[in-house]
This record gives structure tokens, C-alpha cells and sequence, in this order.
């Protein structure tokens, strides 16, 4: 056999062993669409009155922005490799603080910027204890969340919070062309976010501190800014969210933030397994949202009990996490074998 068809069974036997790019549109890309899809065509079937309208197509859209914009938040510290746990109650907390300056007669515009200022200080706090002294994000910001439980007890003393003026619930409930206004600050801000995550420098460096640390480091990354960054991001959109929601809710209740943080983080781990394999993606992301909220509506408009949509963003959370982790497995198997190719 001559050299040139040894190298070209050589190249060959590479090419099969190196690991195959899946299909855009095949189902370990996009299986959440499918799923959706799936969902819509069972619940159009089972209850047309009630689920196949463009009521409930405006519905499920508007509620679910809000956690939508909360889980890509949340998707900063996730790609670097830490947990932010208190983002559920930073809902809770400025929510509460947003009805109270603005119940009390403060301008709309200065509520805001305080309520901004509480979540950089708050994402300050969080990344200082993660990133200078060292504590395990998953116990700092959890330690935070039980904070700001109490300052939200303490401020609002369990009570819902009335007399909001009607030009502060405008911005949280009024429709723009037929959709509520909260899915266009959703579709800006995933747009904003997809930038960041996909097409900068900073992205990229995050991704590269999540997958390794101290690779990072020796790379000449500076991770103790970046990691910094992505905390306060998170901790400020919380309580961009809280304060929206305070105006689309026209109160202020202290018990809307818990039911924030097991939906998002169920989301960014499903939306992991969508789009991009074992990468935390706006896009899948998005899908996973509205693929959760499809759901849970369904069940409700079925009868379903109004527990079921804990137990379902539950199971979808250990679901997703275990998608994750098997398509991890399975990649570092084909790059194994891959490099075992090469070395051949």
C-alpha cells in the first residue's frame, strides 16, 4: 500500500472518530421546541376552550417575561461557575421597597435608582465574600438571601402594600402592539445578554472561568473583576425584576420573590441542555422558560392543583441537571476516544 492511501486512511479514520457536530434542528439541539410543540398539540386536544386561545397565548408570554429576564440574569454567575441563591429574595426585597418609597410619595424615578442601588450594594456584598474571602457562593448567597428575608419582613411587617400611583403601574401592566410591555423588555434584554454571552470578550472569559479557574488565570484572565461583575448583575436584575413586578402586581406584597428562584434556575439548567450542549445559552434558556410555563398552564387550565407547578419546575430542575451532567459525560467519552484516534 502505497504512503498516500496510508494518509488518507489515516485522515480517515480521524474524521470518524472525532466527535460529530449534531443536526441544528435535531432533537439534542432544540428537544425543548419539540417538547413545547408537544405540550401545545396534548392541551389543544384536551381542553380547546380553555388553553388553544390567544388569551392564553398573551398570558403565558407576559407572566412568564419577568422569569424569563430573573433566569438570564442569573445565567452571568452560572457560566462563571457560581450559584447566586439570593436572587429570589432580592425579588422579594425590592419589590417590597419599590410599593413603599412610592406608595409614601417618592418619584417613580428615584425608587428605581435606589432600588438599582440596593442590588449593586447587595451584589457587592455577595461577591466579596465569594471571590475575596473565599466562601462557597452556594452558602454566601444563601446567607444573603436569608438577609434580605429579614429586611423584608422588617420593612414591609408582612403586610401587602397599597396606593401605588397609577403612572408606576403603567409601566409594569400596559400592552404594546397587542403584547404586555413586560415581554419587550424581555426581548431587549435577551438580545443585550446574547451580545454579551456570545460575541465579547467578557463572555468568552467567563465561559473560560467556569470551565477552569486557574487555567483561566494562567491565561492571563483577570477573574476576580469578572466574577465580581457577574454577581452584581445578577443581584441588579433581581431588583430590576422586583420593581417591575411591584408595578405590574399595582402592590406590594413581601411574598412574591420565593417563587422566583426555583423557576429560574430550573430554566438556565434546562436551556443548558438546549441550543448549546453543557453551556449556559439565552437562547435555551428562553425555550426552557416558555417550555416550563406551556406546562404548568396546561395543568392549571386542566384542574390541576395549585401545588402542581412547584412539583413540576422541581422535577424539571433534577431533570435538567441530570440532562446536563449525562451530556457532559457523553462529550468528554467522544473526545476520549477522539484523542485516542489522534494518537493512532
Amino acid at each position: 500500500m502505497s504512503t498516500v492511501e496510508h494518509a488518507s486512511e489515516a485522515t480517515e479514520s480521524r474524521r470518524e472518530a472525532q466527535p460529530r457536530q449534531p443536526w441544528p434542528l435535531g432533537f439534542s439541539r432544540i428537544g425543548g421546541v419539540y417538547i413545547g410543540l408537544i405540550l401545545v398539540g396534548i392541551y389543544a386536544f384536551w381542553i380547546p376552550d380553555t388553553f388553544f386561545t390567544h388569551a392564553t397565548l398573551v398570558d403565558v408570554l407576559g407572566s412568564q417575561a419577568l422569569t424569563a429576564i430573573l433566569t438570564i440574569g442569573l445565567l452571568l454567575p452560572l457560566a462563571a461557575g457560581l450559584y447566586d441563591l439570593s436572587i429570589g429574595a432580592m425579588v422579594g426585597f425590592s419589590a417590597i421597597l419599590m410599593a413603599q418609597w412610592t406608595s409614601g410619595g417618592m418619584s417613580i424615578e428615584l425608587a428605581f435608582a435606589l432600588v438599582l442601588l440596593i442590588g449593586l450594594v447587595v451584589g457587592l456584598v455577595n461577591a466579596f465574600f465569594v471571590v475575596v474571602v473565599g466562601i462557597n457562593s452556594f452558602i454566601a448567597t444563601l446567607a444573603m438571601s436569608s438577609l434580605l428575608i429579614a429586611a423584608n419582613t422588617a420593612v414591609s411587617n408582612n403586610e401587602l402594600i397599597v396606593g401605588l400611583p397609577s403612572t408606576l403601574t403603567k409601566i409594569g401592566s400596559s400592552n404594546v402592539l397587542g403584547l404586555p410591555i413586560t415581554v419587550w423588555y424581555l426581548v431587549a434584554f435577551a438580545v443585550v445578554m446574547w451580545w454579551v454571552l456570545e460575541h465579547t470578550p467578557f463572555g468568552r472569559y467567563l465561559f473560560a472561568i467556569g470551565s477552569n479557574k486557574e487555567a483561566a488565570k494562567l491565561a492571563g484572565v483577570r477573574t476576580t473583576g469578572k466574577l465580581f461583575v457577574s454577581l452584581v448583575v445578577s443581584a441588579m436584575v433581581a431588583a430590576v425584576v422586583g420593581a417591575i413586578l411591584t408595578a405590574k402586581l399595582g402592590a406590594g406584597s413581601p411574598e412574591v420573590g420565593s417563587s422566583y428562584l426555583l423557576p429560574a434556575y430550573a430554566a438556565a439548567f434546562l436551556g443548558a441542555t438546549q441550543v448549546k450542549a453543557n453551556r449556559f445559552n439565552v437562547i435555551g434558556a428562553l425555550i426552557a422558560v416558555y417550555v416550563l410555563a406551556i406546562g404548568v398552564k396546561g395543568l392549571q387550565l386542566g384542574g390541576a392543583a395549585s401545588w402542581v407547578s412547584e412539583l413540576f419546575n422541581g422535577v424539571a430542575l433534577l431533570l435538567a441537571v441530570s440532562l446536563a451532567r449525562l451530556q457532559g459525560l457523553r462529550t468528554k467519552v467522544q473526545w476520549r476516544r477522539f484523542a485516542r484516534g489522534k494518537e493512532k
